[in-house]
């Protein structure tokens, strides 16, 4: 944790808890404020699963973990009078570190009661129909829809006054991190270019189908001499390892890297392609040639960068999100074919 600035700099509080791809897209709300305001402090409220990688972060002073499972493990046995504790004590550690405002960039009734648990006198947060208005002293709406990357997070930034040039993604990926990358990659694929697959998310309406990736793989190899580097979480291990039995060129490191160790595996790839899921978002925030398949969700089509493109091929029961109509036979993820990302592959990689 660095050291606070002094109490008369002005405080920031940001709430946008989870999950990964929206806290790498919020990330530049950080960086805006503190050039807008100078000596600024900023503070960031997140789950565990993000805390290593936003303490890593130049622009974010201080980082507060909000432990929302144990939260609803409590209520859900029904320990009231430990849940209270522990919601008491959270807001003590917001209240101590009297922050003047309270940014909500989640827009859900627990990010605006965690915004009122921190006592700021202004707390602003994003126009939904979720409740809690109430507890907002200003209430901002997303902007117009032009569906380019981030532009909830910047809309808020210039709403605010904090945001005079371009919204710039990005990352920094401290030297342990890369050299551990570099160190986990010579042992798969050893000095050869790699590309990395993201194929993996908690939700099924998302996924591409499971043979293309294995075909995907084995033509990638073929044509451009890319082994395929498989990214994902601990919950991801086993089909990660699926995948790799299929297809003798890609390489298994799902469940083996932290999210940092990711961030920098990702940078020394030659080409990312993956599906809605927050190390496509990495990816694209890192500039990398990337690849990323919409189909159920489609948060973005344009990047902000020459380097990434989105396949997303609409439908009329597209974006359906959470409330797939389909069956669960997802036609939007199956529109996507494998040479749509070999034609766009090779583009990406002339360039």
């Amino acid at each position: 944790m660095r050291s606070s600035v002094p109490q008369a700099s002005p405080r920031f509080l940001i709430i946008r808890p989870s999950a990964i791809g929206d806290v790498v897209m919020a990330l530049p709300m950080a960086a805006a404020i503190k050039k807008a305001c100078t000596g600024a402090f900023v503070a960031w409220i997140v789950e565990p699963s993000m805390a290593d990688f936003l303490q890593a972060q130049p622009h974010v002073d201080h980082v507060l973990v909000w432990p929302k499972s144990w939260w609803k493990e409590l209520l859900k046995s029904h320990r009231l009078a430990a849940l209270v504790r522990e919601v008491f004590q959270f807001h003590r550690r917001l209240k101590d570190l009297k922050f003047d405002k309270a940014l909500d960039a989640q827009g859900l009734l627990r990010s605006r009661f965690l915004a009122a648990l921190s006592g700021a006198p202004q707390r602003i947060g994003f126009d939904s129909k979720e409740p809690g208005r109430f507890l907002m002293t200003e209430i901002l709406s997303k902007g117009p829809r032009t569906r380019t990357i981030a532009t909830e997070y910047e809309h808020m930034m210039r709403s605010l006054g904090f945001l005079q040039n371009g919204f710039s993604l990005g990352i920094f990926i401290p030297e342990k991190d890369t050299l551990e990358a570099i160190h986990l990659v010579s042992q798969t694929v050893g000095t050869q270019p790699y590309a990395v697959f993201a194929p993996f998310t908690t939700r099924p309406q998302k996924h591409w189908i499971f043979e293309r990736w294995v075909n995907l793989a084995h033509r990638i190899f073929h044509e451009f001499g890319l082994r395929a580097v498989l990214l994902g979480g601990a919950h991801d291990a086993r089909a990660g390892q699926e995948l790799a039995q299929r297809c003798a060129p890609a390489v298994n490191l799902a469940g083996k890297t932290s999210l940092l160790e990711s961030a920098a595996v990702i940078q020394g790839a030659r080409l990312v392609i993956g599906v809605d899921t927050g190390l496509t978002h990495m990816a694209v925030a890192l500039k990398k040639p990337t690849i990323a398949l919409f189909g159920a969700t489609c948060p973005y089509i344009h990047t902000r960068t020459r380097h990434a493109v989105v396949i997303y091929k609409s439908m009329p029961c597209s974006p359906c999100r959470r409330r797939p109509t389909c069956g669960h036979a997802y036609p939007c993820m199956a529109a996507i074919h494998e040479d749509d990302i070999m034609n766009r592959a090779r583009r990406l990689l002339d360039a």
